[in-house]
């Protein structure tokens, strides 16, 4: 009786060992020196950064003025509200806030709504002179605003008589250059099967970009309403251009007429000034803190099989 052996099992039957892929996505893990000396620093910036905001506020409620670096700790006793009850007389805070708000929103609607179909056409769209466009978009950022400042007002305030109006202040901020280059790179980032797959079911073009393009790009679209809104909010000379009539100005232009005029007739011109730029600058840092757990990448590549 002969005794048969099975053939040897083929290379490709015989178990390989899994080889272990690195997570590139992990955190890399400090040490515990590492993890103190890095709290420091961070504790540092983060006071660095904060005391120049701390100080204005505390300046904006001193009833009187000490400019000296012990005036970042004041007197309780020396504390109040009037230099805001001071300056909201001379200038209306209220109303200069509504102004900027009607006048930043503006710009902001037309950032967001031609900035997006801008680069939607430059990262996905072909087309004939699509390079010859970005080349231009480029070259825009080369060109500072002051030097267009005077054609600009004679094209919108004399030929357009958009003077004393609102729109006459928002329409040169309306497209904003810098806005088209970011959603640009972030569309270039999205991947083609995406859209190939969408086309082949029948979407056109503007349900690509609203159902599949602008939820795969939300930081880049927080990216740019934030840097957007930073500009014509504390914007005043073009405001100032377009519009003397104090109902219309926005809380920069007040401010500036304030400081310029007003302020040194003030008991305390120093503290009504500072609670101004408090005004001022309380809804940029606000919209920061509310939306900067919003600047992180997304994952743009989760949605495509393979």
């Amino acid at each position: 009786m002969t005794q048969t052996t099975p053939p040897p099992a083929s290379a490709a039957a015989v178990p390989q060992p899994r080889k272990r892929r690195r997570d590139f996505a992990a955190p890399r893990r400090l040490s515990r020196g590492q993890a103190i000396l890095q709290g420091i620093v961070l504790t540092i910036g983060a006071f660095a950064f904060l005391f120049p905001f701390y100080y204005m506020l505390v300046g904006s409620l001193q009833t009187s003025p000490d400019t000296s670096v012990a005036g970042a700790f004041p007197n309780p006793g020396n504390l109040t509200l009037s230099n805001y009850a001071d300056i909201n007389s001379r200038i209306n805070l209220v109303s200069g806030l509504v102004n900027s708000g009607i006048f930043t929103g503006g710009v902001l609607l037309g950032t967001v709504v031609f900035g997006v179909l801008a680069g939607y056409s430059l990262a996905i769209l072909e087309w004939r002179g699509r390079g010859v466009t970005f080349a231009l978009a480029l070259l825009v950022q080369t060109i500072p605003f002051q030097l267009l400042m005077i054609p600009l007002y004679v094209l919108i305030a004399r030929n357009y008589g958009l003077a004393d109006n609102y729109l006459g202040m928002i329409l040169p901020f309306a497209i904003n250059s810098a806005a088209v280059l970011i959603f640009r790179q972030y569309f270039l980032q999205l991947p083609r099967e995406l859209f190939d797959a969408a086309r082949v079911d029948g979407a056109g073009e503007f349900t690509l970009l609203w159902r599949i393009a602008l939820p795969l790009v939300r930081p880049a679209l927080v990216t740019a309403l934030l840097l957007t809104f930073i500009g014509p909010w504390n914007e005043f000379l073009w405001p100032f251009l377009i519009t003397k009539e104090a109902s219309l100005q926005p809380l920069a232009v007040s401010l500036a007429n304030y400081i310029s005029t007003v302020a040194g007739s003030t008991a305390n011109p120093y503290g009504a000034i500072l609670a101004g730029a408090v005004v001022l600058a309380g809804p940029v840092v606000v919209l920061f803190i509310v939306f900067q757990r919003y600047f992180t990448s997304s994952d743009l590549g989760s949605s495509v099989k393979g």
